[in-house]
């Protein structure tokens, strides 16, 4: 790979007090712990700590040990003579192939325990929010769990629940002792009580609701055994709740979920963790056979406070139950109905129709059926061979038979069972069942239209939350009742602290060199970029068939002018006149204009920096534009959306002069503090912050390869310049599997790698420092991947370190970044405009770490933004790891900051920008296998080709050297 070194010694050779631990001594880290985590026996590994885990030799040897260390990490901190020698490497070959085996799922991540809170933040001024939790009270039941066997095997939720409900009124009384069990729709029984056997069998028939005829309809039978496996352990609960217990008792917590969606989940459809009906507010038309259906999330969650019930609103989107021509004619923006369809229309549609269930109308003999497909030929041409070895017309059949004169005969019919033994039904004569969800990517338009219609402001979304716990009537559930649980209808008062803003560094030659932000904003007018880019060579090329010549000219003239008067140092006029490009040669154009410039420009000038682009009238052309310029060109590029451009606005132009700079390698803006070195654990010594995130392909991708990017800071003690790296992995695999890695390079041998090596040494040559300390802000991880993401991710840092020097293991914290959680703050009274933003919100720099947070776990919610529409949500910062002893207000007050550092524009933002950029990264990677198609990717930067565990991963095309350095994914 570029820009790797050759040996740890080479690499870090030559350092400031490089082998001083955090403590002051000398020796690194050896000789114990001088801080984080105490070593209880649940820790990341045993107590006994092998040294093949940091071992980096190339001997046969200790490949094998480091393979059966892999996926461990060790607290303990071992002496120097524990490390073996580390070979000196030469450069990463493009060449070289991973030989390091999946990592399997490490045995011991149940049992891994993540730091206790260090106590409670207290800076900022004190305030009180609500949150939509509802505190829960659970009576001393006594609460039974029994395990559920279905035979033959039903994989469907609803098909279970549909036989338990049977099983339940046809046994009820005779064998459940007249309970009424909770199910989970899977493998689990629950009751308050215990049932009159230990184990039993029970056989249930159920009529199949999909059977074609009415007069015959198919019963099925099974076989269902109730088998009695635990009794839940409240008092466990209570103490964990109450702090006086570390390990939660989820298997309890999982119970008293499952009875408060017992009573739900027979009245609503259910989608995940939501339940969403016509009942529960209006559905409306969303476009395209979509309809929006609003519902609202549930999830039972242990807080500060005791148990609390998480309720929020939601919306997703429905096929419309309409006929399935009118289907067809909405989603093809069908105008002229006389008109047979394309090739590509039918391909359309046979996709997005497959699955689907349908009712048919010509008969009431004749019911359900699920599409399988469409046929090749139009209606008019289908036929089929009756009883009697006749070849009949299917419009003539229903025309005799069924006296119905069928209207759309050219277009194609349905096809329902299998390809063997199909059936065919016109699509006139076929409806779209009720409550079928669409799960599949939306369109723009219709993402507008559910957000339009979903929007709520703070105050109406607070009332929708009541009105949907208050129509849910937990008091008087006949579930909740018979087992004990009472839940309170009144949101949570949470006492909160409101974060002051930093101040922010701007250049000294502005009219203002610094600036307190107010209300998560600020302007820029009067200031310059602390730091301005240089770009001597850079070129214009206009693909808009709306934007005049005059036009573009003029825009090209006053972005650069701008750009220029904002501080960059940028030359006047470009390389070459400004170029009209057709949007169907788009590629072509591009290279043409770097070979032009090429030609124009000789090689001790150098080369075209950057290329500004007003993209063409229709979508679907970003990510070409993207793959081309950073993959094969090597030029930095900035879109501009011909809307925009045609405004001549000032303020777009100076928020697009904000992106060109940190794309040419500029900074717009720093932390006073950082400049003044007095941010706590950061500018004391060399610190590194790091961004991760994995982006996944949408619904409906089952092959396509996840993508993940690192990011890290390279400006030491600014930490606002951040380079990005990605690589493709295993379709939907969490864990990042390229931070460190040994590859078998044909000439070489064994080779460390792997993205947190190449970025610590990125860093090194960048600021002269080796870090002294890791900051590793990870965003995308669910709860129930916080182990096994910890245990593999630490490994690899630490791995990644002990590579380049020996004994080089720097305390490191870890902290994951959700955004994806169901916690609202609202004011506590709405009408303060001392406690609103202008949008109704609570106040960016809100942070609330007491009542709704974990009972003795390290997080906090932070809204570091300020609302533009809706309701904001809050991003919740777990931390998992913690070496570095961070206390609540440094660590609240470090990422609260650091939002006001997002490169793209001069507001704070909702999540912690390291993590914010890896996550662009990510999605930047997609465009260059894919261009404009959504998430899906293939493989890393620099030539180094990963792959998915058992199959190939195709590479991406290798990020160019004049692009890599910079923040080109902004």
């Amino acid at each position: 790979m570029s820009g790797r070194g050759g040996g740890r010694r080479s690499e870090y050779r030559g350092d400031q007090p490089s082998r001083r631990g955090r403590d002051g001594r000398s020796g690194g880290r050896s000789g114990g712990r001088s801080g984080g985590n105490p070593p209880p026996s649940s820790s990341l590994t045993s107590t006994t700590p092998s040294p093949a885990i940091y071992e980096v030799g190339s001997s046969s040897s200790s490949a094998t040990a480091l393979s059966q260390d892999v996926g461990r990490i060790t607290l303990h901190t071992p002496a120097s003579s524990e490390l073996q020698p580390v070979p000196r490497a030469p450069p990463a070959s493009t060449q070289a192939l991973p030989v390091q085996p999946p990592l399997p799922p490490p045995s011991s991540s149940k049992a891994l325990g993540f730091p206790s809170r260090p106590g409670y933040g207290t800076k900022g001024s004190k305030c009180i929010v609500k949150a939509n939790h509802f505190l829960v009270h659970v009576a001393d039941s006594d609460l039974h769990h029994y395990d559920v066997a279905i035979s033959p095997e039903v994989i469907s939720k609803g098909v279970n629940r549909a036989i338990m409900r049977q099983l339940v009124s046809l046994y009820g009384v005779s064998h459940l002792g007249k309970c009424n069990p909770a199910y989970d729709g899977k493998k689990s029984l629950f009751t308050p009580g215990p049932l009159p056997f230990d184990s039993k069998d029970f056989a249930v028939k159920l009529v199949d609701k999909d059977d074609r005829t009415t007069s015959t309809r198919r019963e099925r039978e099974f076989k269902v055994t109730i088998k009695f496996a635990s009794k839940a352990d409240l008092y466990n609960l209570k103490q964990f709740l109450l702090g006086r217990q570390k390990d939660a008792p989820y298997e309890t917590i999982q119970a008293l979920d499952v009875v408060l969606r017992e009573s739900p989940s027979v009245k609503y459809t259910i989608v995940g963790r939501s339940f969403f009906s016509p009942a529960l507010g209006q559905r409306c038309e969303i476009g395209d056979g979509l309809e929006c259906w609003r519902g609202y999330y549930q999830s039972l969650r242990p807080t500060q406070m005791g148990l609390s019930l998480n309720l929020d609103v939601s919306a997703t989107s429905f096929y419309e139950p309409i006929p399935v021509v009118d289907f067809v004619k909405k989603y093809l923006n069908v105008r002229d109905h006389s008109r047979p369809l394309s090739d590509v229309d039918r391909v359309k549609i046979k996709k997005a129709l497959r699955g689907l269930k349908v009712e048919l109308t010509h008969t009431p003999g004749v019911k359900r059926n699920k599409i399988t497909g469409i046929t090749a030929v139009p209606t008019s041409q289908l036929t089929f061979v009756d009883e009697r070895g006749t070849t009949v017309y299917v419009v003539r059949y229903f025309q005799e038979r069924y006296k119905t004169r069928l209207q759309y005969t050219h277009w194609p019919s349905v096809q329902a069972g299998s390809d063997s033994k199909p059936r065919y039904y016109p699509m006139e004569v076929c409806k779209i069942i009720e409550g079928q969800r669409f799960s599949k990517k939306l369109n723009e338009r219709q993402v507008t239209n559910i957000l339009r219609e979903t929007c709520k402001r703070p105050q109406d979304r607070e009332r929708s939350i009541i009105q949907m716990v208050r129509q849910n009537n937990y008091s008087e559930n006949e579930f909740a009742i018979e087992f004990g649980i009472q839940v309170k209808d009144a949101l949570t008062s949470v006492e909160a602290r409101v974060l002051p803003p930093p101040m922010l560094k701007y250049h000294e030659t502005g009219q203002e060199t610094r600036v307190q932000p107010r209300v998560g904003q600020w302007n820029m007018m009067r200031m310059k970029m602390v730091n301005g880019a240089q770009v001597r060579f850079w070129a214009f090329v206009n693909f808009s068939s709306q934007i005049p010549p005059d036009i573009a000219a003029q825009f090209c003239q006053e972005l650069v002018g701008m750009c220029r008067s904002k501080g960059m140092d940028i030359s006047q006029n470009p390389v070459l006149n400004i170029m009209r490009g057709r949007a169907d040669q788009m590629e072509r154009t591009l290279i043409d204009v770097s070979d032009q410039c090429t030609k124009k420009l000789s090689p001790m000038q150098g080369h075209l920096q950057l290329l500004i682009v007003i993209l063409p009238d229709f979508s679907g052309t970003y990510g070409k534009i993207k793959r081309v310029c950073e993959t094969e060109l090597g030029i930095i590029s900035q879109c501009c959306q011909p809307r925009q451009a045609r405004k001549l606005s000032k303020q777009y132009m100076e928020n697009v002069a904000l992106k060109i700079n940190v794309k040419a390698g500029g900074r717009n803006t720093v932390l006073n503090d950082a400049v003044q070195r007095s941010i706590p654990l950061v500018t004391d010594k060399p610190t590194i912050i790091f961004g991760a995130d994995v982006t996944h392909p949408q619904s409906g991708e089952d092959s396509s390869a996840s993508i993940a990017a690192v990011v890290a800071s390279m400006d030491w003690p600014e930490v606002t310049k951040y380079r990005g790296l990605v690589c493709a992995q295993q379709h939907r695999q969490e864990i990042i599997e390229d931070l460190f890695q040994f590859v078998e390079d044909p000439k070489r041998g064994r080779v460390a790698t792997g993205m947190i090596r190449e970025q610590l040494i990125a860093f090194r040559r960048s600021t002269g420092h080796k870090p002294s300390r890791i900051i590793f802000y990870r965003d995308g991880v669910s709860e129930g991947q916080f182990s096994q993401v910890l245990l593999y991710e630490m490994d690899a840092i630490r791995k990644a370190c002990a590579s380049l020097e020996e004994g080089y293991l720097p305390p490191v914290t870890f902290v994951v970044v959700q955004k994806r959680h169901h916690t609202r703050l609202f004011p506590a009274d709405h009408n303060n405009r001392n406690q609103t933003d202008r949008s109704g919100n609570i106040l960016p720099g809100t942070v609330v770490d007491t009542k709704i947070c974990h009972p003795t776990e390290y997080d906090f919610y932070l809204c570091s933004h300020a609302g533009i529409q809706g309701t904001s949500r809050p991003t919740h910062y777990h931390v998992l790891f913690d070496e570095n002893r961070f206390n609540a207000d440094n660590l609240q007050t470090l990422t609260n900051n650091l939002c006001y550092t997002y490169a793209r524009c001069t507001r704070s933002v909702s999540v912690v920008p390291p993590a914010y950029y890896a996550h662009l990264a990510a999605f930047r990677a997609r465009y260059y296998v894919e261009d404009d198609a959504s998430d899906s990717g293939s493989s890393s930067v620099g030539g180094r080709n990963t792959r998915e565990r058992g199959t190939h991963v195709r590479p991406l095309p290798q990020i160019h050297g004049n692009v890599k350095e910079v923040m080109f994914y902004c």
